[in-house]
């Protein structure tokens, strides 16, 4: 079975969020099971700079109003074949991957780097790049790759495709009249199509056209069929949900979050020693100038933005400073959200702390360091970092919603309040506090999502049924782990619990 992922980010080299983790896990857990998987990036300078052996393999030509450019072909450290788009005027630039730097906003021509990037996905899948490879089915990922379903589609190519959303929020959304430059039909500009409210979607193109769809957890697989969740497209996220062609599957994490096997936190331990956090926790908390103290540290590792609900932290956080507690902050986002933080450090400045940026070192201390973690995001496909603190015994604090209601059991590994709203999320830190003042319940609940298993081994099977389903290619084994795995899908109580407290 041969796999093209194709996608914006991969943590190796170019990574602004989860999208990145998940691009560089799947790929290598597919090729533990023997898929013969590659995967194609954008040709950013980092890209470049990180690949061993790259050279150029191929030539695409131009097409409507997107550039020709090269395809290079090159190995990460540990031999994972990468594809490259070259076009040093639309990837090589400085700033950010999606803008300029310091909050410039998005580069204006964001719809013409990712449409190559989607072409050369789908030229590829045609064989049309004249590799000596070509695949048997296409993985796209989020907005930025929408349109290679679209263009094998319009295409007539008989190599299936699957769509994966990561976030529906960011929909990827363009004036009609570029429908020309990309290259796209003029009936596909339609509601059974790209088009959106009178725009031209990504997303919604990758939704429309892929053989399947997948997005990053079962609960939200549920919720973006409905209308709070689903963008505008709930519609459409409805009818493939009845068709048997949406599927939630939790996103993995990878061997590197093992706090006992972490170089950056300073002292490793595991569930059978976790007395060794209470040392880590002195040493971050002298290193943000936190008073030392005896009550609970809370944690936030996030990006600083509406969604995740930071609104809710500052309002409780006096509560919490009160009540003999700290929170340590680490995260870079809108600089609305960012004041507002600030302003709660600069009236706590001996019990909360900011650090403003990601340094991911920094952010495994946090957790390591961290008796609870808080995450109040009003909407979350999957979320990672829920499932970091939990590998690195902080108990995350979770509003009701999307892979948090997956991954997080309420009383046991965690805390689940619901609706979003202040009281009750200062009824959940609550209980944490009780928790804090007994040990014993302290630890049995660090113990126990300590002993969770996130790996991809326990989802990558999901992933290849699905390719097996839409090839007809045979469905590899996928070897057992030795510890019971966490399930990907939502068991009927958590699904009750879950719905009670929305």
């Amino acid at each position: 079975m041969k796999i093209l992922i194709v996608t914006s980010e991969f943590a190796d080299f170019a990574k602004t969020g989860g999208l990145a983790d998940v691009s560089a896990a799947l790929p290598r857990a597919l090729r533990d099971k023997g898929v013969d998987v590659r995967v194609l990036l954008p040709g950013y300078q980092k890209v470049i700079d990180g690949l061993q052996n790259l050279r150029i393999v191929a030539t695409l030509p131009p097409y409507a109003g997107l550039p020709r450019c090269l395809i290079g072909e090159g190995r990460t450290s540990d031999d994972l074949a990468i594809y490259v788009v070259i076009e040093p005027a639309l990837f090589q630039r400085n700033g950010g991957l999606y803008g300029a730097a310091n909050g410039g906003g998005d580069w204006p021509d964001n719809d013409i780097r990712y449409a190559r990037l989607s072409l050369a996905g789908a030229e590829i899948g045609e064989g049309k790049a004249a590799l000596s490879w070509k695949p048997d089915l296409v993985h796209a990922h989020d907005w930025q790759t929408g349109l290679t379903p679209a263009y094998l589609r319009w295409r007539a190519v008989s190599v299936p495709s699957v769509f994966t959303i990561h976030n529906l929020a960011h929909q990827g959304l363009y004036p009609a009249e570029r429908c020309a430059t990309l290259g796209a039909p003029e009936a596909a500009f339609s509601i059974n199509g790209v088009e959106f409210y009178g725009r031209l979607s990504f997303m919604k193109a990758g939704m429309y056209y892929a053989d399947h769809v997948t997005t990053v957890s079962p609960n939200y697989a549920r919720e973006i069929t409905e209308e709070a969740h689903g963008g505008g497209l709930h519609g459409l996220t409805a009818g493939l949900a009845a068709q048997g062609r949406l599927t939630g599957i939790v996103n993995g994490v990878g061997p590197e979050w093992d706090p006992a096997n972490d170089p950056d936190i300073g002292q490793p331990f595991d569930k059978e020693n976790i007395s060794a956090k209470a040392w880590i926790k002195d040493r971050v908390r002298t290193g943000l100038c936190l008073a030392h103290r005896d009550g609970p540290l809370f944690g936030v590792v996030s990006r600083l933005v509406h969604q995740k609900g930071l609104d809710l932290v500052a309002e409780i956080a006096g509560d919490i400073v009160q009540r003999g507690g700290q929170i340590a902050i680490l995260g870079v986002g809108d600089p609305t959200t960012e004041e507002m933080l600030r302003g709660v450090v600069r009236a706590h400045p001996d019990d909360i702390a900011m650090l403003n940026g990601y340094n991911e070192p920094m952010a495994r201390r946090i957790m390591a360091a961290s008796d609870f973690y808080l995450m109040p995001s009003r909407f979350e496909p999957c979320g990672l970092s829920q499932m970091h603190a939990q590998l690195y015994g902080a108990l995350p604090i979770v509003h009701a919603t999307g892979g948090l209601v997956d991954t997080v059991e309420d009383g046991e590994t965690g805390f689940v309040f619901g609706p979003f709203g202040r009281e009750s999320f200062l009824e959940a830190t609550g209980r944490a506090f009780s928790t804090y003042g007994a040990p014993d319940e302290l630890d049995r609940m660090r113990r126990a999502a300590m002993s969770l298993r996130y790996g991809y081994d326990n989802v990558v099977g999901e992933y290849i049924k699905i390719y097996a389903h839409l090839t007809g290619k045979p469905l590899l084994r996928v070897a057992n782990n030795s510890e019971t795995p966490r399930s990907s899908g939502v068991s009927a109580l958590r699904v009750a619990r879950a719905m009670n407290l929305l």
